[in-house]
């Protein structure tokens, strides 16, 4: 029996999933928004202490947490914490996909939900995002949240797509991954664009988000005020990107 979900809001979507008796559905924990009072829930270690210990070297949450109900129907509701989309994606029994870190909300007990870390010097030193992913393996429903809009392409073999690390939301596991210098003195220096850029090579789909939170916080940084001069004593210095989710 699939999964009846719902999906309300534009800007900060809420998904609200309608369980039957047997059906589980899982999150990291604190992921929950509400639920109906029939629903329980069960704290778990998602697969063990080795999946555990990769969670924690990524920062992502130690625990899962199961939701079921034994008692009829029962809802159990996640919402966005960042403007942007929520994406449902089926996955079909060994089928895979890789998404940004943070991005995964939920998904079918069916799922297998595991750290994906890059093997490539570039992509580990310079890649952001790129570095620490998540990888999401089926059978199943998933979901999960991106910044602002989304946007798909579908690369073909050898089709190559250049991409800020920040933009990355989604990518099929055939897609190759890797992080290179921009070229030429004046790009690095006057472009703008920093220096490295994210290089997705196909075949495979990818997704890209149009909004980066990690973007957002330094342009909403521009116009917010430093409480405390440089060298006063005791000042406090904002940090907005931190306060936002750092890099993401």
């Amino acid at each position: 029996m699939s999964v009846k979900y719902r999906i309300d809001g534009t800007v900060l979507p809420v998904v609200t999933i309608e369980l039957q008796p047997g059906q589980r559905i899982y999150s990291e924990t604190g992921g929950m928004s509400w639920m109906s009072g029939n629903v329980e829930m069960k704290t778990t270690t998602g697969g063990g202490l080795g999946k555990m210990l990769r969670r924690a070297i990524s920062g992502e949450a130690l625990f899962l947490v199961e939701f079921y109900t034994n008692d009829g129907p029962g809802t159990v509701a996640f919402a966005a914490e960042f403007p942007g989309k929520i994406v449902p994606v089926e996955l079909e029994e060994g089928q895979s996909i890789i998404v940004q870190k943070d991005a995964f909300m939920c998904a079918e007990r069916s799922v297998d939900l595991d750290m994906q870390f890059r093997r490539r010097l570039g992509a580990g030193l310079f890649g952001g995002e790129g570095f620490i992913m998540q990888k999401l393996t089926g059978p199943g429903l998933v979901f999960v949240n991106f910044d602002g809009e989304i946007v798909e392409y579908n690369l073909g073999p050898g089709e190559v797509l250049k991409v800020d690390t920040g933009h990355l939301a989604m990518m099929d596991p055939t897609v190759d991954f890797d992080v290179t210098i921009v070229k030429g003195i004046s790009n690095i220096l006057l472009g703008g664009e920093g220096l490295f850029l994210a290089t997705l090579r196909g075949p495979g789909r990818v997704w890209l988000q149009t909004m980066p939170m990690s973007k957002l916080a330094n342009k909403i940084a521009q116009f917010m005020p430093q409480v405390g001069g440089k060298g006063s004593s005791g000042g406090l210095n904002i940090d907005l990107g931190t306060l936002l989710g750092g890099n993401r």
